[in-house]
């Protein structure tokens, strides 16, 4: 964490002008990187999907934060017109796909270029809870609402399992924690200990440290349990050798499967029984739009809704499988509303990216709650690219 520059003024007023000054500069990409985590983990993210810190360094100090959906030459210019130090959150990946070059025509190349780091969340902040997917449904107003499909979580922790003698547990325990074990939500250096007896016999040339080689030996051992994110195994199994009193620490790494999140794309839920026409003009007024594309007769009552943020055509078939009357998102396909007229679901599309860029009030919020003293704001060039003339 960069240590913040000496304060030149000694009058009071100075004083708490450096206040400030240290608790902005207190601040980097890797801060900004554990935020977003907390408001979109990234484990809920599509299998296919780009997300995370795209370009930076996590240790790079941290001024301002810029929110778009897309990162375009304008969004980039604007974040960096009143100095460096800045991030940008932008929704939509600006690398999506593997790459084999970064040339000047790159947008993250110049990113990169000019000391910018890119975070992108996609399909993580439509799974989160109060994302993408909740702020259309809000628009809505519905209520009792659930995923369109659950999200399957990418398993993100092992187990470590050992056996220590008791007199060593203490210094196998810190360095595990040190390394990164033992993490649970809030909470650290978490572990579960237990009783046991260990069996061995040494063989030629070994050089045990309890008992001797050559013979059967018992020896009271406390077996060691904790997490270990998979990112930081390596380092876990090495500090353990390292700390082990054994030669040959015996150990086991056990795969956790996630347990269900209850979260997921889409949402679907129950609104205000009415006509099309007046869920359409609710959703206008909530999402500040003049027009939107529908399929379906105005007239027809509607109950209950679904909702995707962007390209909803992949879900449209959940959405009639759910029941719902009404589905909500920023585009589909030709045949994909021909698919959901004829099974009685009417569609609004607000295009893609206004269905998005309702949520960035959303995420301006959370941020400013988690990085106190750092200025959250919204690139004002982030536009959609269409518009109806």
């Amino acid at each position: 964490m960069a240590a913040a520059r000496p304060c030149q003024s000694r009058a009071p007023a100075g004083v708490l002008a450096c206040a400030a000054m240290t608790t902005a500069e207190a601040k980097t990409v890797g801060d900004l990187v554990r935020a977003m985590e907390e408001v979109a983990p990234t484990r809920f993210a599509e299998p296919w999907d780009n997300v995370g810190l795209l370009v930076g360094d996590p240790a790079a100090r941290l001024a301002r934060v810029v929110l778009t959906i897309d990162l375009t030459r304008e969004a980039l210019e604007e974040a960096t017109r009143a100095g460096g130090d800045v991030a940008i959150v932008s929704y939509h990946p600006p690398i999506f796909q593997a790459q084999k070059r970064f040339v000047a025509d790159s947008i993250a190349w110049a990113a990169a270029r000019a000391g910018v780091a890119v975070y992108s969340p996609h399909t993580a902040l439509d799974a989160a809870d109060g994302g993408t997917n909740d702020v259309l449904a809000d628009a809505l107003g519905m209520t009792a609402r659930a995923p369109l499909r659950v999200a399957e979580q990418k398993d993100r922790e092992l187990k470590l399992v050992t056996f220590v003698p008791e007199e060593h547990v203490e210094r196998v325990s810190e360095a595990l924690f040190a390394a990164g074990a033992g993490r649970i939500g809030k909470y650290e250096s978490c572990s579960f200990r237990s009783p046991g007896t260990g069996t061995f016999f040494g063989g030629e040339g070994t050089n045990p440290v309890v008992g001797q080689a050559g013979r059967l030996e018992l020896a009271p051992e406390l077996r060691l349990e904790t997490v270990v994110p998979n990112a930081r195994a390596a380092e876990v199994v090495r500090a353990l050798r390292s700390a082990h009193p054994y030669e040959e620490p015996a150990f086991d790494l056990v795969r956790l499967a996630a347990p269900p999140s209850g979260l997921g794309p889409g949402r679907v839920g129950s609104v205000e029984r009415g006509p099309l026409r007046a869920h359409v003009a609710r959703i206008k007024k909530a999402l500040g739009v003049e027009h939107l594309l529908v399929a379906g007769s105005l007239d027809r009552e509607v109950a209950s809704a679904a909702v995707c943020a962007g390209s909803g055509g992949e879900l449209v078939a959940d959405a009639i499988a759910a029941g719902a009357d009404l589905f909500l998102t920023g585009e589909v396909r030709h045949h994909d509303a021909l698919r959901a007229a004829a099974a009685g679901l009417a569609v609004v599309c607000t295009r893609h990216s206004v269905s998005e860029r309702a949520a960035l009030g959303a995420v301006a919020r959370r941020l400013g709650e988690l990085l106190p003293g750092v200025p959250v704001t919204r690139a004002t060039s982030d536009a959609d690219p269409l518009a109806f003339a």
